[in-house]
């Protein structure tokens, strides 16, 4: 379908917006557009209209004034690793924040920074080291993910296990209404009165809104850490191993695992982390904390995987080699991408004590669709990420990956689990909404939104399904499809 005639959409516009932030960083060329049709997730394409990236706070606030004035719909996007393909923005203007770079403070005395919304999640966490400090949450693309967008889709990581989510670690965010104004949620010391508009705002998805600054808790570097491999001759012995390590009421630092066809495809890659290939499945565990009893806590939960049936736990014995582990498991997801030329990565959460019967359930979906499902995931809190590569050129095949993804997740939301865990609802997840909340849920999800973006210009179609809110008539919602 031809993308909408947006009225203010013209060159008048580029104009007025090159006047706020030079010419180069507007684009308009559908060649110059075509880099940002996508994010992380590549089965779906959307175009904007034009580009913007402004590369100040006064920038940002100028711009989006502007849009305001004109009415103008947009879609805020950062690095564009995001897989839910949440940072599409179909026929309208795209803004791009990942020239917001500056760490504006690191307050080693009381463990915080404040930093703009572009800046690299990893490059803070290298910033605050020399103060014996680093940021959390630690996505899997936290070498290229920023901020920002953490905020935007409230991202996780392995280390959410013991450290929480974005959100646990986000003090204040001085935010850009679509409106133009700007207004903070939260304070620096941690404390607020009245709503917890700071917790609306993380975890928006770009649907209330811009960060224009966000000043972020940071992490006392552990004493002692402890990585620790194990593998196993079964996936349901692992996720039994787990079930064991948390009702013991060890809590580690993270708990990652990894199914064969994922470990094979890392061994294959330059992301090789000296994994087992003869592995049905295997657990990365990371302890950390206090040096005392470090070591006895590692020996029972390398107990506890022999118990359940490993056939084998290592413990990394030097920083390089834990690093190699945890790149092996972290560069997963581009270790398939050598595989096939799309994947699609789905994010669904499900109580621990169900991991058994859904990872089964899961394979026998694969077999009856005849796709071949690749599981890499945070183990210790049920966050699964069932992923299939893909020929897209080929429309049966397309229909059968999708076809077992979308009982993937009828399959968790049955187990008493939900939709995401940190990638997000985007445009990807929407037809599951309805699956999984009543209408009067939903309901009270657009008042939020109206409550930030009464115009809901911002974002728009994503998040809510279009028929439970009353939505700008254009929305990628309404037209986007999943290339085939």
């Amino acid at each position: 379908m031809t993308p909408p005639t947006l009225s203010p959409m013209d060159s008048t516009l580029a104009t007025r917006l090159a006047g706020i932030v030079g010419e180069r960083r507007v684009l308009v060329r559908a060649g110059e557009l075509r880099s940002y049709d996508s994010d992380g997730l590549p089965g779906y394409h959307a175009t904007p209209s034009l580009a913007v990236f402004p590369g100040t706070r006064d920038e940002t606030i100028a711009v989006v004034r502007l849009l305001a004035e004109l009415g103008v719909p947009f879609v805020p996007r950062g690095a564009g690793t995001g897989l839910s393909g949440g940072a599409l923005a179909d026929g309208v203007v795209l803004l791009g924040l990942h020239r917001l770079t500056r760490i504006i403070a690191i307050d080693a005395d009381d463990a915080r920074a404040v930093v703009e919304p572009g800046v690299v999640n990893a490059t803070l966490t290298r910033a605050a080291a020399p103060f014996g400090l680093h940021y959390a949450p630690d996505p899997s693309s936290q070498t290229a993910c920023t901020i920002g967008g953490n905020v935007a889709e409230n991202a996780g990581g392995p280390h959410c296990l013991k450290y929480g989510v974005t959100l646990n670690h986000v003090l204040a965010v001085t935010a850009l209404l679509p409106s133009g104004e700007v207004v903070t949620f939260g304070n620096a010391d941690g404390e607020s009165e009245g709503y917890d508009l700071l917790g609306a705002f993380i975890g928006s998805e770009g649907c209330f809104g811009v960060a224009l600054d966000v000043t972020v808790r940071l992490a006392r570097d552990p004493q002692a850490v402890r990585t620790l491999l194990a593998d196993f001759h079964s996936v349901d012995a692992a996720a039994h191993a787990v079930s064991a390590i948390i009702a013991s009421g060890i809590v580690p630092a993270a708990m990652e695992m990894m199914d064969a066809a994922t470990i094979q495809a890392v061994e294959a890659s330059i992301y090789a982390a000296g994994y087992p290939t003869d592995a049905a499945a295997i657990l990365l565990i990371e302890l950390d904390g206090a040096s005392a009893g470090i070591d006895d806590d590692a020996a029972r939960v390398a107990a506890f995987c022999r118990a359940a049936g490993a056939r084998g736990v290592r413990t990394a014995t030097d920083p390089a080699e834990r690093a190699r582990l945890w790149q092996g498991r972290k560069k997963a997801f581009g270790a398939m991408g050598r595989i096939s030329s799309h994947l699609v990565v789905q994010d669904a959460v499900v109580p621990r004590t169900k991991l058994p019967a859904v990872l089964a359930e899961i394979s026998r979906i694969g077999e009856r669709y005849g796709v071949k499902v690749c599981n890499v995931f945070h183990a210790g809190d049920g966050n699964l990420h069932p992923n299939i590569g893909y020929d897209a050129t080929s429309a049966d095949e397309s229909e059968r990956v999708h076809g077992a993804m979308s009982a993937i997740m009828q399959a968790c939301i049955d187990a008493g689990g939900t939709i995401t865990g940190e990638h997000g609802v985007g445009l990807d997840k929407l037809p599951y909404m309805d699956a999984l909340f009543s209408p009067a849920t939903l309901s009270a999800m657009c008042a939020l939104r109206d409550v930030f973006d009464p115009e809901r210009r911002a974002n728009p179609g994503k998040v809510v399904p279009i028929h439970s809110c009353r939505e700008w008539h254009g929305a990628p919602a309404a037209r986007a499809g999943r290339a085939s």
